[in-house]
């Protein structure tokens, strides 16, 4: 029986107690039933993961021992990172969450020139928080022991500037496919996709000057929430670990 992956934020050693918080303690025992003696399975995001018994219940938190640690091997040897535009609402959730599972290495979040939604402060400080938590919790499902990189909202032209490997922007008219770059490729690359409002003529220009080029996923202009998600299972499957 496949046991349940909870992230605890800590150093975790083998032999060591940690205590579960509220969350994820309540979830173990009121959701899962799992009773002092159960195993359950623990990890931070450093790659491994972490084997644990559960030995003290408490009222409204659980303690475990660390009883086992294993390197889990299942990051793809594509680094992909998505420069995206942010999208509105329940669609960056979705983003963020099938990126993750895809195997993405880092996620930039961008606000552009035609950028709908407006992230200042305290509110994407706020927004920041709330994708880590889908993060995790894609890692969680996923069987993903590394969370990726998750940077705060930024402005397109600093985001563009932190490119890793080669760059793409997805246009139904460039000249390279996927197949014809993924030969290409060596151990890295990005990829823009704008928000629902797509990227201005002024933002094409910032990435072009950041060394993005044009790629060519099909004939059809795919929206925000599919475009990229497209891609990196494309990419994944021709250089990556899909296949």
């Amino acid at each position: 029986m496949r046991l349940t992956r909870c992230h605890l934020d800590q150093p975790l050693a083998v032999g060591t107690t940690a205590v579960l918080p509220e969350a994820i303690a309540q979830h173990l025992l009121r959701v899962l039933r799992l009773r002092e003696g159960d195993a359950c399975v623990l990890f931070n995001g450093d790659g491994h993961d972490c084997d644990a018994r559960i030995v003290a219940v408490g009222k409204r938190e659980a303690r475990v021992e660390i009883t086992a640690r294993r390197l889990i091997e299942n990051e793809s040897p594509l680094r992909i990172t998505l420069l995206q535009g942010i999208a509105r609402g329940e669609k960056m959730d979705w983003i963020v969450q099938k990126a993750t599972e895809l195997g993405v290495a880092r996620i930039l979040p961008v606000l552009s020139e035609r950028s709908e939604v407006r992230l200042n402060g305290e509110r994407a400080e706020r927004r920041l928080a709330h994708w880590r938590e889908v993060a995790v919790s894609a890692c969680e499902q996923s069987g993903r022991a590394l969370l990726p990189e998750l940077a705060p909202p930024q402005p397109l032209a600093q985001a563009a500037g932190l490119r890793d490997g080669p760059g793409f922007v997805l246009d139904p008219l460039a000249e390279g496919s996927a197949r014809s770059v993924a030969a290409s490729l060596q151990r890295a690359c990005t990829l823009a996709i704008g928000p629902e409002g797509g990227w201005s003529p002024r933002d094409l220009e910032q990435l072009r000057a950041a060394g993005f080029g044009g790629l060519r996923l099909g004939p059809r202009v795919l929206r925000t929430e599919t475009a990229g998600i497209a891609a990196i299972a494309v990419l994944q499957a021709l250089a990556g670990d899909l296949g």
